[in-house]
């Protein structure tokens, strides 16, 4: 990316949020600050917070999360890039941030499980990094719900005072994003034949990092 994207993305900081940015000088730091934020589960309505709103807020689902992520990489001069995650069934779409090292592409994920998380930088693709999701994506009752991602979506197409410090909630974002190129993650016939998730492997689902204060039967997925 080109140091002129990432100048203008100081521009629009304040003295705070540029100081908070350049704390985290990593994907590890980034992705440890996301995991000690808690996790928004929109008790008031669904939200898609602007990186400056996540943090007067502290509180993020996995796209606030990734967009954030993706506005700190752009600050130190990193391309801003996510890849979504479309799923079948009756499961909720995931989205990270991509970032890459050495030419080898991982990713920064918000979740509240112990599946579906950050992935190091060891994928020659974003394919390869993508597949590595597919056996982690299930619901409670074992099915495995992952059907395609989306290439990498680069925020620089945007002024960064539309996607980082916007007070407007980014919908239109959103729905870029899900309007952007996808791929399947296989054939409808090998889907078909994908085994459901273990008892073991189920039993990781009740294992979450902030606490859902919504009943079961509201919950998406």
């Amino acid at each position: 990316m080109s140091t002129s994207y990432a100048a203008r993305v100081r521009s629009v900081l304040s003295p705070d949020e540029r100081r908070l940015f350049r704390s985290l000088n990593s994907p590890e730091r980034i992705q440890d600050f996301l995991d000690s934020v808690p996790t928004n589960f929109e008790l008031s309505g669904e939200t898609n917070y602007s990186p400056r709103s996540l943090i007067r807020t502290n509180l993020a689902h996995c796209f606030e999360a990734a967009v954030f992520a993706a506005a700190v990489l752009a600050f130190h001069g990193h391309k801003p890039l996510l890849m979504d995650f479309a799923t079948g069934l009756d499961d909720e779409d995931h989205t990270v941030a991509l970032f890459i090292r050495d030419g080898l592409y991982g990713a920064i994920s918000k979740t509240n499980h112990a599946v579906v998380k950050y992935r190091d930088a060891i994928y020659r693709t974003p394919r390869e990094l993508a597949m590595s999701y597919a056996h982690e994506y299930y619901l409670y009752d074992g099915r495995k719900s992952l059907r395609a991602y989306s290439a990498p979506f680069n925020l620089s197409r945007f002024p960064p005072e539309k996607w980082i410090t916007s007070g407007e909630s980014l919908n239109g974002l959103m729905t870029s994003l899900s309007q952007s190129r996808y791929f399947e993650i296989a054939p409808a016939r090998a889907i078909r034949r994908v085994r459901k998730a273990s008892a073991i492997e189920l039993k990781a689902l009740t294992l979450t990092e902030w606490k859902d204060p919504r009943p079961r039967d509201s919950r998406a997925g």
